[in-house]
């Protein structure tokens, strides 16, 4: 894939970012922090296109038409799906909006179709895992940690895979992890509440699946065809490890948090979870191989499953 795709690719990805046309300046913030983090990774041009995007300088059909190969439309096709569904699921905008891009890019109504059905359902899974009942009594200290580290451990795995639903698997699975830590000490949690929670340790979970699926794509990871890959599986470079620590940050930042009864300030909330994310980071590398591991037993064709296991 070459750069002007790749340029294409990202363009759509951010127009899909704001679709919905309900991005409060928050998360505003964290797209274009993002774009200029990956800008730092080899999209050069990408400050300037969230501008471009943002003031509607560029055109869903022109970035559309830059995309001369099936695989580089049915991936950018991919991303702005799950970057729509990376907060819950689509709204009609958003549903305009991929209606609209399938349109320009000339794919077919069925399969796209077929697409959209399986990240809608990852995105209306439950933050409450099927046995609740199992999460009754509160777990001591090293059950949670071990509950982290699994979570970690599988959304790392996650990420070592090519495929851009196992990428948007990562942040249901992080709710969950939320909702699981709550519930051990006392809390019943809704989704709103854990995505409050999120945004207020400043963790997005649009911008978190741009910076994860636009790391992969500059680096030549993400993308599967047909059973082609677009890229190489199996390379840990580029967004190596990046799950694992944000996965491990929130749910050590949720213990503290609810372990405290929920009295941290927003302020601290943040300092607290970039303070972990940073012993997060340095701990990665231990848990590579397990990652590793995991991520050669995950069915790529099970994704949803794998989510409603949690």
């Amino acid at each position: 894939m070459n750069e002007t795709e790749q340029k294409s690719i990202l363009t759509l990805s951010l127009m899909a970012a704001f679709a919905d046309g309900e991005k409060s300046p928050q998360e505003r913030e964290q797209i274009k922090r993002i774009a200029d983090t990956l800008a730092q990774e080899g999209a050069s041009d990408l400050p300037a296109l969230y501008q471009d995007v943002l003031l509607r300088r560029v055109s869903l059909q022109s970035a559309a038409g830059a995309l001369t190969s099936e695989g580089a439309r049915q991936l950018a096709f991919e991303m702005a799906v799950c970057v729509c569904d990376a907060d819950g699921v689509q709204s009609d905008g958003e549903r305009r909006f991929l209606e609209e891009l399938r349109s320009a890019l000339g794919l077919g109504a069925g399969p796209s179709r077929d697409y959209v059905g399986r990240a809608e359902a990852i995105a209306a899974v439950p933050v409450q895992p099927p046995a609740t009942a199992d999460l009754a009594s509160t777990l001591s200290d090293a059950e949670l940690d071990k509950t982290i580290l699994d979570a970690s451990i599988l959304n790392g795995a996650l990420e070592l895979l090519p495929e851009s639903l196992a990428t948007m698997a990562i942040l249901p699975l992080q709710m969950r992890l939320v909702y699981r830590v709550g519930k051990s000490y006392g809390f019943e949690l809704d989704r709103g509440h854990i995505k409050d929670f999120l945004a207020t340790a400043g963790v997005g979970l649009t911008s978190q699946y741009l910076e994860q699926a636009g790391r992969k794509l500059i680096g030549g990871l993400l993308g599967a065809i047909g059973g082609r890959l677009l890229g190489g599986i199996g390379k840990q470079a580029v967004s190596s490890g990046m799950s694992f620590a944000s996965t491990y940050a929130l749910g050590h930042v949720a213990k503290r948090y609810y372990a405290g009864n929920r009295v941290l300030s927003g302020q601290m909330l943040r300092e607290a979870f970039e303070g972990m994310l940073g012993e997060a980071r340095g701990l990665q590398s231990r848990y590579l191989p397990q990652m590793q591991a995991k991520a050669q037993t995950l069915d790529v064709g099970q994704i949803l499953d794998t989510v409603r296991r949690g």
